[in-house]
């Protein structure tokens, strides 16, 4: 081969070789430029992840810091709603305590009217024979002037059952207590007052089973008073009106005596 011919084979190897290495250096810079698209590609996911992961990060925080602040609110719900019901509960209890007390009171103050009205409620009451319906205030008048009279204490008695017969015209106590005045009055000495009462029982109730004994005491008086004529008079009225009565045999007696 001849020199020309050596330098045109030498040339053209080295053309090849310049353009191979010319092809190999433009396929690196697309491989380094690809890889480094897939660099930026790969950080830029990375950061939109963590963006991603910060933005999820965050909102779960504010949601657990919601829920949080939800259930304090809720815990403090509860509570008020324990206090309130605690606080119903007392007061239920209190009301409870308080109807019973007003239950009580209710009670008492009924009872308590009961015994008022029966303390004026008329009561039955028998005396010397005869039954007959007496308020309590005059049952009790009544009693406190006898015992008076019973205990010998005769001015005191006939100033209470005069009073008392005197307040109370219309009694079934009324003939009794003229009786037991005319025998204080007598005791007393007061015949003249004494037969006006023994009368006034004989008028209001001539059946009285008093009645006898006060025509006899009418006669006691007028011998007392020396009225013979009259208490002669008044026990021979005496055995007429009531000859089957004890006062009438006791007159019989006096009356001989005044013979």
């Amino acid at each position: 081969m001849t020199l020309r011919a050596l330098r045109v084979a030498a040339l053209a190897l080295a053309g090849l070789f310049a353009l191979n290495t010319h092809a190999a250096l433009f396929e690196d810079d697309d491989a380094r430029k690809a890889i480094l698209e897939l660099r930026q590609k790969v950080e830029a996911n990375r950061l939109a992840s963590d963006a991603a992961q910060a933005r999820l990060f965050q909102q779960v925080t504010e949601e657990n810091t919601q829920l949080k602040r939800s259930l304090l609110d809720l815990q403090g719900q509860i509570e008020a709603l324990r206090s309130e019901l605690a606080k119903l509960r007392g007061e239920d209890e209190q009301l409870a305590r308080d109807v019973a007390e007003l239950q009580r009171r209710q009670k008492d103050i009924s009872q308590g009217v009961d015994d008022r009205l029966r303390k004026f409620e008329p009561v039955k009451v028998s005396l010397d024979g005869s039954e007959f319906l007496a308020d309590p205030a005059e049952k009790r008048d009544y009693d406190a002037a006898m015992a008076v009279f019973r205990k010998g204490d005769f001015a005191a008695a006939q100033t209470a059952l005069a009073d008392f017969v005197r307040r109370n015209p219309q009694s079934g106590y009324r003939p009794s207590a003229l009786f037991w005045l005319g025998n204080a009055q007598y005791a007393t000495r007061d015949y003249k007052d004494a037969i006006t009462n023994f009368r006034s029982l004989l008028a209001q109730s001539p059946d009285h089973v008093r009645a006898p004994e006060a025509v006899l005491s009418i006669a006691n008086c007028q011998i007392e008073l020396k009225d013979t004529k009259a208490a002669r008079k008044t026990l021979e009225d005496l055995a007429k009106a009531y000859p089957q009565s004890e006062a009438a045999a006791a007159g019989k007696e006096r009356l001989a005596r005044l013979k």
